[in-house]
């Protein structure tokens, strides 16, 4: 069902007029007034042992992903494609990003350290994340990504590879497939617009 849904946004989205992304995900009148979804709060420890909550990003729009190191499927191809979008919004200071690690057990702090140091990330612009196995879990349905522990896949987890555009009100703007390299050009595009709509 909840793939449903997430393909029936994805689709009403694509419909939608380009010059201004939609807001993702349900909406409820409350005293006459639309609430959006929103990410809800959060505190997790990043590579630098630094705590990141949702203040972090105050004022800010950043991109949520959900990978582990030693993913031997898809990560690496999504991480690629992140690095593509690290890469052409690195002169832009409004745009973040931030990688849970749903691997909490094998992902340590100082894993995550030298994972970025072997990327060669700038950690005030782009956060991997530890915390509690069913926080992390639990925050990946508010970003309509899957992360759940399963044995029979490969490298013990199932995640969705998908990158997530998160605006400065915690709404999500826009997603796509991280593994397909012409879905993350047009997220790009769309990170252009939404960055466009906060001058």
């Amino acid at each position: 069902m909840r793939q449903l849904i997430i393909a029936l946004l994805f689709l009403s989205a694509c419909g939608l007029s380009q010059r201004e992304l939609p807001i993702l995900g349900h909406q409820e009148i409350i005293d006459g007034e639309t609430v959006y979804h929103q990410i809800p709060d959060f505190s997790f420890i990043n590579q630098d042992s630094q705590r990141i909550t949702n203040a972090t990003f105050k004022d800010k729009i950043y991109i949520s992903e959900f990978f582990f190191t030693s993913c031997p499927t898809i990560c690496p191809k999504v991480k690629l494609q992140m690095l593509r979008v690290y890469e052409r919004f690195a002169e832009e200071p409004r745009l973040m990003m931030l990688s849970h690690s749903i691997d909490v057990k094998y992902d340590t702090v100082e894993r995550l350290k030298r994972y970025s140091n072997n990327l060669e990330l700038n950690s005030d612009r782009w956060h991997l994340v530890t915390g509690e196995e069913e926080e992390i879990y639990d925050i990946a349905d508010d970003y309509f990504s899957i992360a759940i522990e399963d044995s029979t896949v490969p490298g013990g987890f199932d995640h969705s590879g998908r990158l997530i555009l998160v605006d400065e009100n915690r709404h999500i703007r826009s997603f796509c497939n991280g593994v397909d390299p012409d879905a993350v050009d047009r997220f790009m595009n769309d990170i252009t617009l939404l960055l466009d709509e906060k001058k």
